[in-house]
Formats: C-alpha cells, sequence, structure tokens
C-alpha cells in the first residue's frame, strides 16, 4: 500500500483502459444529466456534434474509477478538499477508451495534523488517439509511513 512518501515530485503514471459505450453514456445521463445530447441519438445526430457524447460529470467518473483502481484503493488515500481547473476538452463518444495520466506537482506533510500529507496532482484523461479529453488538477490526503504506524497501534 502506498504511503505519502511514495509520491515523488514529477512523477507521471499513466494507466487504465475504459470503454464507454452508448448504453452507459444514455442510462448515465437519463438519471444525472437528461439533456437530449447525452440521451437522445437522433437528436445528437443532429446537433453540433453530429452524435451522441457522454455527459462529462460521466467522464469524471470514469476518471474517479481509474484513479480508485489503480491508486486510491492501493494506498493510504484518506480523502480529497477537491478539484480545481476541470476542464472538458473533447466529447467523449460510444466506443472510446480511455486512460488516466497523473503527474505530481507537489507534496507536503500537514504541520497541522501530523501523519498526513496532501499530494497535488494533474490528471489528464486520455482517448484512444492520445487526445485529452478531460483535464483538473486535484490533492489527495494520504497518511505517512508514521501515521500508518499511528493509526494500528
Amino acid at each position: 500500500m502506498k504511503v505519502f512518501e511514495d509520491f515523488e515530485v514529477g512523477a507521471t503514471e499513466t494507466f487504465g483502459d475504459y470503454r464507454i459505450t452508448e448504453q452507459e453514456i444514455i442510462e448515465f445521463a437519463r438519471k444525472y444529466d437528461p439533456q437530449p445530447i447525452h440521451t437522445d441519438p437522433d437528436f445528437a445526430k443532429k446537433s453540433f456534434h453530429g452524435g451522441l457524447i457522454a455527459s462529462g460529470w460521466l467522464t469524471c467518473s470514469v476518471m474517479m474509477r481509474l484513479l480508485c483502481d489503480h491508486i486510491l484503493t492501493q494506498s493510504h488515500s484518506i480523502g480529497s478538499p477537491g478539484v480545481d481547473n476541470l476542464r472538458w476538452l473533447v466529447p467523449v463518444k460510444p466506443g472510446d477508451r480511455l486512460r488516466a495520466s497523473i503527474k505530481v506537482l507537489k507534496a507536503r506533510e500537514l504541520n497541522s495534523k501530523p501523519g498526513v500529507g496532501v499530494v497535488n496532482y494533474h490528471v489528464t484523461l486520455l482517448n484512444q488517439q492520445d487526445e485529452a479529453v478531460m483535464t483538473l488538477t486535484s490533492a489527495g490526503m494520504f497518511l505517512t509511513r508514521d501515521g500508518v504506524r499511528r493509526q494500528q497501534s
């Protein structure tokens, strides 16, 4: 399990392979973002995009799943104070395959919470053509080695 000290400033990792389906786009949008560009293939064909596109919130959810599978559930993650600069750059369409690239921007231990460090990172979600479809910056909180020892005692 990764701890705070395992995140090296400047390090970059690329991971994941998630295929977006038309059914997933429509089901997600019907529940959370019911705009016709996401729910109605006939409407979407006549739109600016020429076809159905995923809600940006579905795209964020896929990014979160990739992050969980590769980093967060394999570490002593204890949450996040939030994200900044979220951008949807290229529409995600049925059949697109997405992967995430994470670059560690900075890391610092919290004086106010011994045993906890904050890792700031930039996330780029890429499609199968290596186009950035979404970017954001975020901060994750992780236990330090000492924090893990304290938690276990």
